[in-house]
């Protein structure tokens, strides 16, 4: 019961990432990880996320970047085509502890300089690294909001222009894992009935991730973004940690 109830509220999370509140669906998998096999987490995740992404296409298909979806894009596919190779061979722990690390140092960055900093515009080659980095934190622990997030936040996107193209990126980058998944085995046995009941629950959270969204001004739209970015950052330290020392 308390697992069925944990995987409700995760999904919950992930549509309201959908909506608009970016940071939320990658905390959803490390806390499922605290009473399951996060690889078993993500599995059962991964069907909500990809009914929960077209929903928030839909909900932001006139506010994104072209720009920056033209260098995300073929960066994340790529980062998910070297996580497909090295997921059998790389311990978890130290990935979730690389990507945990990315997150922290963004955030720490952005508290601890003083003065506003200047507005950075889109581009290729900070654009690519990130992107291939999100594309492997991405597929092996649905974590791609640190790495995305150390490319994007600089630039001071508009909040509805932000998470248009957080959600039309991943849209595309969870669609490419489900295959990879396949072919790795993560989708066999799986409880599809209960994954419907979730993924009417992802729904259900993007639309309240999408009236938040609007309800909250650009500053603390922001300030929520980093905040979430900063727990999950830690909870990824934390439980990445965790498994290298037990495993």
């Amino acid at each position: 019961m308390t697992d069925t109830l944990l995987l409700i509220f995760a999904a919950l999370i992930v549509g309201a990432s959908k909506g608009g509140l970016a940071s939320a669906a990658a905390i959803a998998v490390p806390m499922l990880a605290l009473v399951m096999n996060p690889i078993r987490a993500a599995a059962l995740l991964l069907p909500v996320y990809i009914v929960t992404d077209w929903v928030g296409v839909y909900l932001f298909r006139h506010s994104f970047s072209r720009r920056n979806l033209a260098i995300l894009i073929p960066s994340m596919l790529a980062g998910i085509a070297v996580a497909t190779v090295i997921t059998p061979y790389t311990p978890e722990g130290a990935l979730l502890i690389f990507t945990g690390a990315i997150g922290l140092w963004h955030c720490l960055r952005s508290w601890l300089r003083r003065g506003q900093s200047e507005k950075v515009e889109a581009r290729v080659v900070p654009g690519l690294f990130w992107g291939v980095l999100t594309g492997i934190a991405s597929f092996i622990t649905h974590s791609g909001a640190p790495p995305s997030q150390a490319y994007l936040l600089p630039q001071k996107l508009p909040k509805l222009e932000f998470a248009g193209t957080v959600a039309i990126a991943f849209a595309i980058g969870n669609a490419v894992k489900l295959p990879a998944y396949w072919s790795l085995g993560q989708l066999e046995g799986l409880d599809w009935p209960l994954i419907a009941g979730l993924a009417a629950a992802g729904i259900a959270g993007t639309v309240m991730g999408r009236y938040l969204t609007h309800r909250l001004s650009e500053a603390l739209y922001m300030r929520v973004i980093q905040g979430m970015l900063f727990l999950l950052s830690v909870i990824l330290l934390a439980r990445g940690g965790q498994t290298l020392l037990v495993g």
